[in-house]
């Protein structure tokens, strides 16, 4: 089975250029070799726009047609919506129940959120636990990776603390200890000195290269000694980590490679700036919003020489233009060769081009809404099925399940 993969986005309505670059180009790369969840973070956006109850199922269905668009094929990815899965809401609260109050406040973009979104009253309990929300999100579907920015590491730091904690206090069965001992017997005696000196050194001094010499035994123990199961290697590597049996696995960050897109402006790219360019903007939209790009104030008239480097023009040219394009971008404006809009053209064309296939492959659903809706709706039962399990998983372990 390959690793699987989630993320998920806030719905905003149609997307734009930044949001291509920033992270679908690396979801529909990531197709061909993961087992790709990607969900609408509906709830997720009630945390900061609990009062923009009209226009949230416009915008969940304008976003996955855009994902859609870019390259998302339903049959290789799974696509739904959150609030279609009760179960992570009822993960959230079990995982509430046991996660300390300072986790929460201590996440960077907890503060960074509040100063920046000061128009809004964030003083709700639904935005102080939004990041153990997404820890539920991720851990519910037992994700491998999550595809991630710098600035968003920490949360999945969280979710790895989290994970760690829940399966420290409920994976230890009363029998643990006599369970580890029972799996210790079945290696040999080389091998249980090696087992115990990686995990003296993991719990001491969290050396992940110690974690993956501890995992690695167990795998081939698993292998190749007689009569191993899947609880044995399940209970030392629960021993490894000093967490018990894993009921919920730790992801791992996935630092993919991510294009920040400037804005007309040359600032970062946002709906909320009107800086932006939709992925399925009008083409003669797109041409007078490129035309209309300030450029070097110091350019006043066509004879006058500019500076690339302070262009917004020029830092859009990094992105979609080739070496010999911005080469001649770069003759031409140091010495006044070239007039603005001369400069303009290729990237006009260069965006054009990039956005036809976007608009050629969302023109069905556009024509019939209920293509989209079917497809939404598949990719939530299929997430359904697994979340359900993990959820039977977590009963039981706490002691939930009555029948």
């Amino acid at each position: 089975m390959r690793p699987r993969v989630l993320s998920g986005m806030r719905p905003t309505g149609a997307l734009h250029l930044g949001h291509f670059h920033g992270a679908l180009k690396n979801w529909v790369r990531m197709q061909d070799d993961y087992d790709c969840f990607y969900f609408v973070a509906d709830w997720h956006a009630l945390t900061t726009h609990y009062e923009e109850r009209d226009v949230m199922a416009r915008h969940v269905y304008d976003m996955v047609i855009d994902w859609i668009a870019a390259g998302l094929d339903p049959e290789r990815s799974t696509i739904f919506i959150q609030s279609r899965i009760p179960e992570h809401a009822e993960l959230f609260t079990l995982l509430a129940m046991g996660t300390p109050l300072g986790w929460l406040e201590r996440v960077p973009t907890y503060k960074d959120q509040i100063d920046k979104l000061k128009d809004r009253d964030l003083a709700t309990y639904g935005f102080l636990g939004y990041p153990l929300l997404q820890a539920a999100d991720i851990l519910i579907y037992k994700a491998a990776y999550v595809p991630v920015g710098e600035d968003q590491a920490s949360h999945v730091e969280l979710t790895r603390e989290v994970a760690r904690r829940f399966n420290h206090l409920y994976g230890r069965h009363k029998d643990f200890d006599a369970r580890v001992a029972a799996a210790l017997a079945r290696l040999g005696r080389d091998d249980v000195r090696y087992f115990d000196k990686q995990r003296k050194a993991y719990g001491e001094t969290g050396s992940a290269e110690a974690l993956a010499k501890g995992e690695a035994l167990v795998r081939r123990a698993a292998a190749a000694t007689d009569g191993w199961t899947d609880d044995d290697g399940e209970t030392l590597l629960g021993h490894l980590r000093g967490s018990g049996r894993t009921i919920l696995p730790e992801p791992q960050a996935m630092h993919t490679e991510v294009t920040k897109l400037p804005g007309l402006d040359g600032a970062k790219m946002s709906k909320s700036y009107g800086n932006a360019i939709a992925m399925r903007e009008d083409p003669a939209e797109v041409r007078r919003k490129i035309e209309r790009m300030p450029t070097d104030p110091a350019r006043v008239r066509r004879g006058d020489p500019g500076n690339p480097e302070i262009c917004p023009v020029y830092a859009l040219h990094r992105i979609y233009s080739d070496a010999a394009t911005r080469d001649w971008v770069v003759k031409g404006c140091t010495s006044a060769g070239i007039g603005c809009l001369d400069c303009k053209q290729p990237l006009v064309d260069a965006i054009l081009a990039e956005q036809q296939p976007w608009r050629e492959r969302a023109e069905p659903y556009l024509r019939e809404p209920k293509k989209v809706h079917w497809i939404v709706e598949m990719g939530t039962e299929r997430a359904r099925t697994v979340a359900r399990q993990t959820m039977r998983d977590v009963r039981e372990a706490m002691g939930l399940s009555y029948g």
